[in-house]
């Protein structure tokens, strides 16, 4: 069986925009690596619920924003339609089935947008909310929102924002308007940048990328709101030189939660409590790469792909479904400034 992972970048150096490779199941191996469009820094992507259009976010000479991409029967990217303008630019991008809406997180000023799209290719701005605050660390000089996507339930919006130390929680109008319903102050200094669930949705796992933490927390879906059970570190506790949280992930079966640390290079491997859903680390694996910016499991959850935005590399492991250990299968696949992972 061969998946479709497409792959979201910076254009800093050599990449040129958004790239497609494949995972070949059988074989065990990655390749094919092409340029499917190009645009500036689409470094996070985001596919409609039948995979017909690619959302990217966009920073060009034109503006900051969202890019909609059509995709075509040869799996080339057609960009259609963009929704720019001079605001600090996206670092994330969720897609909302349900109401045909598309959400993004603006690191450089704090604000969270919402989208409105449409089947004839079409994007528009819908709402748009200002965070304020700051925080004790040197990189939280303001609010830096760096994720929003819907609850497990569908009944909320979830943002994260590293700058403020707060994990906000909107209700969410069909015609896009978010309204504030729960707000949970993290520890100081953790910079919260994404957020995953648990398989009831009873839990979310906050990854603190200036405290290289996980922190566990109960999700009330009643309200939107949430409340500590456990924080625990993603590096090992010796570790005092350079780190960053980057990504978090959880298999589909709910027993492994995986954090990528840029600095320390690694994937820590987290085993989830069945009776609180409370983590322990399993083990620290190494990247094989310099800044492992993302990395997704791919929908069997039988592999791992990792992608470096500093070494231009993506590597792959293979999962043990049993233990949550990875066995690394590839590690020099070339791919330029990755920052984005998304499988089809």
């Amino acid at each position: 069986m061969k998946e479709t992972i497409y792959l979201g970048t910076y254009t800093k150096k050599e990449s040129k925009g958004i790239y497609e490779i494949v995972l070949d199941t059988e074989t065990k191996t990655l390749g094919q690596l092409k340029l499917l469009a190009e645009a500036g820094n689409p470094t996070y992507l985001a596919l409609n619920d039948d995979n017909s259009y690619l959302y990217g976010i966009l920073r060009e000479d034109s503006g900051n924003g969202v890019g909609m991409f059509k995709v075509a029967n040869d799996g080339i990217l057609e960009r259609v339609s963009a929704a720019t303008d001079d605001t600090a630019s996206p670092c994330y991008v969720s897609y909302d089935k349900e109401r045909s809406l598309v959400y993004a997180a603006h690191y450089g000023n704090g604000t969270l947008s919402v989208y409105h799209t449409s089947n004839d290719g079409s994007i528009s701005l819908a709402d748009r909310v200002q965070h304020e605050g700051s925080g004790v660390h040197e990189n939280q000089d303001g609010p830096h929102a760096h994720f929003i996507d819907l609850t497990p339930d569908k009944k909320f919006v979830v943002a994260c924002d590293l700058g403020t130390d707060e994990i906000y929680a909107y209700s969410i109008s069909d015609e896009g308007e978010l309204t504030e319903v729960s707000r949970y102050h993290t520890k100081p200094g953790t910079g919260p940048r994404h957020i995953i669930f648990s398989q009831d949705g009873t839990k979310a796992y906050v990854f603190g990328e200036l405290s290289s933490e996980v922190v566990v927390l109960d999700y009330d879906s009643s309200n939107g709101s949430f409340e500590h059970i456990q924080t625990i570190s993603s590096v090992p506790e010796d570790r005092e030189e350079f780190k960053w949280g980057a990504a978090i992930r959880i298999s589909n079966d709910g027993k492994f939660v995986y954090a990528s640390n840029r600095g320390h290079d690694s994937i820590a491997v987290f085993a989830v409590s069945p009776n609180d859903g409370t983590l322990e680390i399993v083990e620290y694996v190494p990247t094989e790469g310099k800044t492992p910016r993302d990395f997704n499991l791919d929908p069997t959850n039988q592999f791992v792909v990792v992608g470096h935005q500093d070494s231009d590399n993506l590597t792959l492991f293979e999962r043990n479904s049993e233990t949550g250990k990875l066995t690394l299968l590839e590690k020099d696949i070339y791919a330029p400034e990755v920052v984005g992972v998304t499988f089809a």
